[in-house]
């Protein structure tokens, strides 16, 4: 079955015309990597965190120091009016507020953690678009698959048209149940229109996440197009998911953040003084040098209500993280069902129905061929075969979208 499977998905890329002039095509890990590199979103993203980094540089700056000059009892109208500055009393004065309790380097800290917070929301935006990446990618296969077998099956009934037409021009059937089996090559005919349609949607739909502007009728992937029925307990996906995904990791990456700034809170409370010194000239004295600091009486404003707020943050940052924690097993839990359940449905069709299909209407071609079946039992088994075969590749195709939201909730790939 495995190599039928195989020759499908070959067989649709050299389906004459378009496809025949069709690039090499591409596998998931190039198309992941196109993906990586061009997909608009994911480079919007990476801008976030680079302005993340500047917030850093901003968070991290020393107060600046404050300078000043005056010119004092300028007497231009009175005394002298040639010698105005005789009594000039120039100042100048420098001022710089110094920043206690590890202000800076807890805005810092801040900052840091927002940047950390940035990058592991990036990765999950990544995880995301993958998954849909991914689905896009095995909605191609699929169509190629089934465009496939839409190909063969039609190529088939042809050939039982041609063996009917023969025996017709010799009389071993009657003409309408010719008629009968030229109405039947609509459904084919059909199929295979559908199925070229199904796969330039989907097509459409993998250039656009990967942001390219090659032609649908030159583009083209390749991968393999099957399930495997080994999975590993579901407890280990679990202990993957709670150290990969990065939804999680964020949300504990808030609660640090959250620490960090109710610091600052308590920090921004405290007092700050402003040292200064200046310098002047009183005639008729000498020059003179003075100090001075100025410290703020916080006798109301100790910055209560942030230091509140950010306690609160706190306990708010940790319930999320909970509520993080939850999802995951919720998503690991349901996405493992999701497989489980495709494996189940899989595994007969791979094991006995698909074989079944094909001897059913093998024998039942080469009765109607040999006149010891009726037509309308034959074109039952030929439907039969089409829709076994239809409904096998749907269930592929089920399953690794399955295996694709599996690896969305444990954050990485553990199923190709």
């Amino acid at each position: 079955m495995r190599q039928f499977i195989r020759w499908v998905v070959f067989a649709a890329a050299t389906v004459p015309g378009a496809y025949a002039q069709a690039q090499a095509p591409l596998t998931w890990q190039q198309v992941r990597s196109k993906f990586e590199a061009a997909n608009p979103t994911l480079r919007a993203g990476q801008i976030n965190i680079d302005e993340s980094k500047a917030a850093e540089i901003t968070a991290y700056l020393r107060p600046n120091p404050a300078f000043s000059f005056s010119m004092d009892q300028l007497q231009p109208f009175t005394g002298n009016p040639y010698r105005p500055l005789t009594f000039a009393l120039p100042l100048i004065s420098l001022n710089y507020l110094h920043e206690r309790d590890h202000k800076r380097e807890l805005r810092r800290d801040s900052a840091e953690g927002a940047t950390a917070i940035s990058e592991s929301q990036q990765a999950d935006l990544i995880r995301t678009l993958t998954f849909t990446l991914r689905s896009a990618f095995v909605s191609t296969l699929e169509a190629k698959a089934i465009l496939a077998l839409a190909k063969d099956n039609l190529v088939y009934f042809d050939r039982e048209l041609t063996i009917g037409r023969d025996r017709l021009a010799a009389g071993d059937i009657a003409l309408v149940d010719m008629k009968r089996l030229e109405l039947q090559r609509v459904q084919y005919e059909s199929d295979y229109q559908t199925a070229q349609v199904n796969l330039r949607t989907a097509k459409i739909q993998l250039l656009q996440l990967v942001n390219d502007r090659t032609p649908v009728d030159r583009f083209d992937v390749t991968g393999p197009f099957e399930f495997s029925d080994r999975i590993m307990p579901m407890d280990e996906f679990r202990d993957l998911a709670m150290d990969a995904r990065p939804d999680l990791k964020a949300a504990a990456q808030a609660v640090d953040k959250a620490r960090v700034d109710h610091r600052l809170a308590v920090s921004n409370g405290s007092t700050d003084p402003t040292f200064s010194v200046d310098a002047a000239h009183n005639p008729p004295l000498d020059g003179y040098i003075g100090f001075g600091v100025q410290i703020p009486l916080r006798i109301f404003d100790r910055n209560q209500g942030e230091k509140l707020r950010t306690q609160l943050d706190i306990a708010h940052a940790e319930r999320m993280k909970d509520a993080s924690q939850a999802q995951v097993f919720s998503d690991v839990d349901s996405s493992y069902v999701t497989v489980l359940n495709s494996i189940e449905l899989l595994q007969p069709y791979r094991d006995k129905y698909l074989q079944l299909a094909k001897d059913v209407r093998d024998t039942m071609e080469y009765s109607y061929q040999h006149g010891q079946a009726a037509l309308v039992d034959y074109l039952d088994a030929q439907r039969d075969y089409r829709a076994i075969y239809v409904t096998y590749l749907n269930l592929v195709g089920s399953y690794l979208t399955a295996a694709a939201q599996l690896n969305l909730a444990v954050g990485r790939e553990v199923i190709q």
